[in-house]
């Protein structure tokens, strides 16, 4: 949902269209900083959010962010980035920050994931020094959770396969902060066939044999407009894609999932009648 006027619009405008959870960015999405977010816009926005009951809320990190860096200069912004997307989602009491893991640039893959796992546990390690009190739940709050999004792999970026995401997982080993998000066109864009139930089936069990299942928090539900392993990012609407329907008939009736929030990253225009037309076809799919 989109934060134009200010970070609590976006609980109205999920709210006028029957969401139960969504998914914002803190700020500007393709700028390394952004404005700091001022008492009142925190306070709006828990208020609304405790009005309309929207919850779980997920924030996503700024596409700039690059964890897996080889240059100096852009590893810097990135990590200073990403510690300050972490100190606006625990100000806006967010339970999950959604994270593409990064891209070598031909630094090579295994470096990569070194590198993220390095630099994550650095800024989750900061919480034991007592040196990162923005990392440090409020009394009754739920802990902030990040969640590494699998990737199309697309260019040189990690996190497409299975054995990235369980390696980076193990590597920071802070399973009460960590976990994944579960992107539904880059899981097809990477090649793993979820366009039948029986498909659909196979990848949770490749999945699970792999990561666990209960390591998924999140989904994003984005049908492909590229066909299965084509390593591109494109969402289309849902159905309308080379997915299909009935891969997402599956997910959405997985009793596994049926409490874990789900959003939307389908193409949008100028208003929201896109996530309406997407929103009514998921809940068709759902069996009584």
């Amino acid at each position: 949902m989109s934060i134009a006027g200010g970070v609590e619009q976006a609980i109205l405008r999920g709210h006028s269209i029957g969401c139960q959870t969504i998914q914002i960015f803190t700020k500007n999405n393709n700028q390394w900083h952004g404005k700091p977010l001022t008492d009142e816009k925190i306070e709006k926005f828990k208020k609304e959010r405790q009005e309309k009951r929207i919850h779980p809320i997920l924030s996503h990190d700024a596409y700039l962010i690059n964890l897996a860096s080889p240059k100096p200069n852009v590893y810097k912004k990135s990590l200073d980035a990403f510690t300050d997307e972490i100190i606006r989602v625990e100000q806006l009491g967010i339970e999950y920050l959604v994270m593409h893991p990064g891209a070598h640039l031909g630094k090579g893959e295994d470096w990569a994931l070194k590198q993220i796992a390095e630099t994550i546990g650095m800024v989750l390690g900061k919480v034991e020094k007592g040196t990162a009190p923005f990392l440090t739940p409020k009394k009754g709050a739920v802990p902030l959770r990040i969640l590494l999004e699998i990737t199309a792999g697309q260019g040189t970026n990690v996190g497409y396969k299975f054995e990235h995401l369980v390696e980076i997982l193990k590597q920071v080993n802070q399973p009460d902060r960590m976990g994944v998000c579960m992107d539904t066109c880059h899981l097809f864009a990477a090649g793993y066939d979820i366009r039948t139930a029986q498909g659909y089936k196979e990848v949770m069990k490749q999945f699970d044999d792999i990561v666990g299942v209960e390591q998924i928090y999140a989904f994003h539900l984005n049908d492909s407009k590229k066909g299965l392993g084509c390593r591109v990012d494109r969402h289309e609407h849902i159905g309308q894609g080379a997915i299909g329907l009935e891969g997402f008939r599956a997910l959405l009736n997985d009793p596994r999932f049926e409490k874990n929030p789900m959003v939307l990253e389908t193409p949008k225009g100028p208003d929201l009648k896109e996530d309406v037309m997407n929103l009514k076809v998921l809940r068709g799919l759902l069996q009584e």
